[in-house]
């Protein structure tokens, strides 16, 4: 007698399954490979569009030093690919930029399996806050903390030294401060889901708040690769701020935490 077999599942079925967090380990690597590579194709389509004005791109970032000098600049290249190298940073820091919303949105996708239905409502929170935060981030670095760093750094014994820089240090300079001011930004939309899944609450980060003094102070001197102090304040003051908000936002997660917890 032949044994019955077993009905398919169905695609409903199988879409059930991945919604409710069911894939395995094989299920997770293949679905953060789809979503990798979704983020590189997005990334590399934005660099390449970013490459075509990289020109005028890096002309608007050589204001803050012509500013500061209060005249023409142009920079040294001592070696023959300094110059296309520093094209390539800008187009790539640009395409980062533009590419931003894709790499949140394949972020979440990648995270939302794990979710509940009511928890998946927060991609409405998580994706318009995080690109608002990291676009206040570039604009502080561009706006405030840029100006005052290249015053500073170009004026500092100037009538010793003469100021001659070139692509790779100021533009190198220049983007890094763009680039990791704007994560700094993300600071309170990280620290309220991470209290949002019960990692961490309000209290702790109230009590350890000497320990975050010293974690900003080291994040400020890794953003900032120059050791005067005035960049240093700059890049500490905000992210001071943004941490005390993030306590107010990981009140929010635990108490939401603590609800979902109650009713399960």
């Amino acid at each position: 007698m032949a044994k019955a077999t077993p009905p398919a599942k169905s695609l409903e079925t199988e879409d059930e399954t991945l919604a409710a967090g069911n894939l395995t380990l094989l299920g997770h690597l293949n679905e953060l490979r789809i979503r990798l590579t979704y983020v590189v194709v997005a990334l590399l389509v934005t660099t390449l569009l970013s490459f075509a004005f990289a020109e005028p791109m890096l002309l608007y970032l050589l204001e803050p030093y012509a500013e500061s000098i209060n005249g023409e600049v142009e920079l040294q290249t001592l070696e023959p690919t300094e110059g296309i190298e520093t094209f390539f940073k800008v187009s790539l820091l640009t395409g980062a930029i533009l590419s931003m919303p894709m790499i949140l949105y394949q972020f979440w996708q990648f995270v939302v399996p794990g979710l509940t239905h009511d928890e998946r409502r927060y991609v409405y929170i998580f994706l318009p806050s995080t690109l608002l935060l990291f676009a206040l981030g570039i604009l502080f670095a561009w706006f405030v903390l840029i100006p005052a760093a290249v015053f500073f750094l170009a004026n500092f014994l100037g009538t010793i030294f003469k100021t001659d820089w070139t692509p790779n240090g100021y533009i190198g300079f220049v983007l890094r401060m763009l680039f990791w001011i704007g994560l700094a930004f993300e600071m309170p939309v990280i620290v309220y889901f991470v209290a949002r899944v019960g990692v961490v609450t309000a209290k702790t980060l109230r009590e350890q708040w000497r320990f975050a003094i010293v974690g900003i102070a080291v994040l400020a001197a890794i953003i900032t690769p120059s050791i005067d102090p005035v960049t240093m304040m700059l890049t500490m003051a905000p992210l001071i701020v943004l941490y005390i908000l993030s306590i107010g936002l990981a009140v929010i997660g635990q108490r939401q935490f603590e609800r979902s917890v109650a009713i399960d």
